[in-house]
């Protein structure tokens, strides 16, 4: 082609949504130069996937990404997430974090401080770049877009559940095709009716059926709303129509009265409730992540957690690959260890889906009498809580302490320097070795990547020395009698950095 760019970089990511700047901002930060392709010209600014999940917010956090998000968030009530939408909230303060509430925020905002970083640190990202091609052999894979060829050790697929690169690779997509449809809007109201809400609270206070619909307006501030509706009888329409002004209109008048009055329309879509996922999540030089490795329905706010997520899990292990200093097999235990968690979600976003339909059958409507009566158990809540919020996720690594594949709450230390807390230890991507008893020997010889802090502890947290990967997951524990020594550097070699 006359004209085309020639681009030599280590890793290439197709598309510039959550889970491909989440992994720019991961790979950069470990020195892993890293080019971004996306299809758009410039980023849509609709609120759709604003939800950070409590532990999305713990990892955020690690990084120093919380508090600027922190600062776009829209305002609502501190309320607990939902199950299918039922009316009791979950309550996450069991599982011990810092961010029990579910931060309401437009994923165009979180793209933007994301890519922020990423930029910052080094990444290219090109816009009204689309992947047109690739090619992958042993030693790395050939790229083709928009009037470049880019040649990376390494390209991840984040383009979305229509992910061009899944197709051109001719992967399957196995799972189950959607049956409902639905349609989400950003949208600005001229006149309200007593209906209409005035702050955000708890999802199952806001949704209302009626005229044959039903919807859901969520205030974002203003006059701007974000309204997702469908008709309660599946209608049969294109998903690739676009959602017009009468069509909004007629729904949002039909549910909130003829007293609220549509005035603008920012933007619009539509979705439905199908699923699928990547049998696997690596293809060669290839890998998938976020909604091109698995799309499920959009319940419970946790689309663009899982992507963030996968992000998280893949990033260090990718670059620990590129720069030649991982132990066999750490790269492909992105598939295994993520793969079960997608998953789980597409299992429980499955059963959500016939709990929160609708038009519910009889059956339906008892089932979920008895789910909401459950719900309101302690133990039952609990456990979805930690299912929903992501904070019960573990990872089923090597090692028989109790701590070890788990995450650790962010505790309270006192370090030669002075207090602290220990999601303040992470901000350079590094493996976090916290020597809390003083096991830890002085002339051990840890990899540079491996941080060595000694402190002490506000509370008991089960053992005298942890070591923590990078994603703030535990891969190795001591307990207090323990001797420290081969163990960990097994740990370390085994699942870490071999340097």
């Amino acid at each position: 082609m006359l004209g085309e760019t020639e681009i030599e970089t280590e890793v290439v990511i197709a598309g510039a949504g959550p889970t491909g700047l989440m992994l720019a901002c991961e790979l950069t930060l470990a020195g892993v130069e890293t080019l971004v392709l996306e299809k758009l010209p410039r980023r849509i600014e609709q609120v759709k996937g604003g939800g950070i999940q409590p532990r999305t917010a713990e990892l955020l956090e690690l990084r120093g990404l919380l508090e600027p998000l922190l600062e776009r968030a829209t305002s609502r009530e501190p309320v607990g997430g939902h199950f299918a939408a039922l009316p009791v909230p979950l309550d996450c303060t069991p599982w011990r974090t810092r961010h029990p509430f579910p931060i309401a925020i437009p994923q165009w905002e979180i793209e933007e401080v994301l890519e922020e970083r990423a930029t910052a640190a080094g990444a290219r990202v090109l816009r009204g770049t689309a992947v047109c091609g690739v090619e992958s052999d042993d030693d790395g894979v050939n790229v083709t877009a928009d009037g470049l060829r880019a040649r990376a050790r390494y390209l991840v697929a984040c383009d979305g559940g229509h992910s061009t690169v899944r197709k051109l690779l001719g992967l399957p997509f196995p799972g189950r095709p959607g049956t409902h449809q639905a349609a989400l809007a950003d949208i600005r109201l001229s006149a309200v009716s007593s209906l209409v809400p005035r702050q955000a609270g708890h999802m199952s206070t806001l949704i209302r059926h009626a005229g044959g619909y039903w919807g859901m307006l969520v205030p974002l501030g203003g006059d701007r709303y974000r309204f997702t509706f469908g008709r309660a009888e599946q209608a049969d329409s294109d998903r690739d129509t676009p959602v017009g002004h009468e069509e909004i209109a007629a729904a949002l008048q039909a549910v909130y009265g003829p007293e609220t009055t549509l005035g603008a329309v920012d933007n619009s879509s539509r979705f439905s409730d199908a699923t699928r996922q990547l049998e696997h999540y690596r293809t060669g030089r290839v890998l998938f992540g976020g909604d091109a490795a698995h799309i499920h329905p959009p319940l419970g706010g946790q689309g663009l957690n899982l992507g963030i997520q996968d992000a998280f899990n893949l990033g260090w292990k990718l670059a620990a690959t590129v720069q030649d200093r991982a132990p066999s097999g750490l790269l492909d235990s992105y598939h295994a260890e993520r793969h079960p968690v997608g998953a789980q979600v597409l299992h429980h976003t499955s059963a959500q889906r016939v709990l929160a339909d609708p038009n519910p059958s009889e059956d339906v409507a008892a089932l979920r009498d008895i789910f909401i009566d459950l719900l309101r158990l302690p133990d039952t809540n609990r456990h979805l809580a930690g299912l929903m919020s992501g904070l019960s996720l573990g990872y089923p690594l090597p090692g028989d302490h109790p701590l070890t594949g788990q995450r650790l709450p962010d505790t309270e230390l006192v370090t030669e320097v002075g207090p602290t807390r220990l999601s303040s230890l992470f901000g350079a991507g590094h493996a976090v070795l916290l020597d809390l008893a003083g096991t830890v020997p002085a002339d051990l010889g840890l990899p540079s990547r491996v941080d060595l802090v000694r402190a002490t502890c506000t509370e008991d947290v089960g053992a005298a020395a942890l070591l923590i990967r990078p994603d703030g997951y535990v891969c190795w524990a001591a307990g207090t009698s323990a001797s420290c020594g081969d163990t960990l550097l097994a740990a370390i070699e085994g699942s870490l950095t071999t340097s």
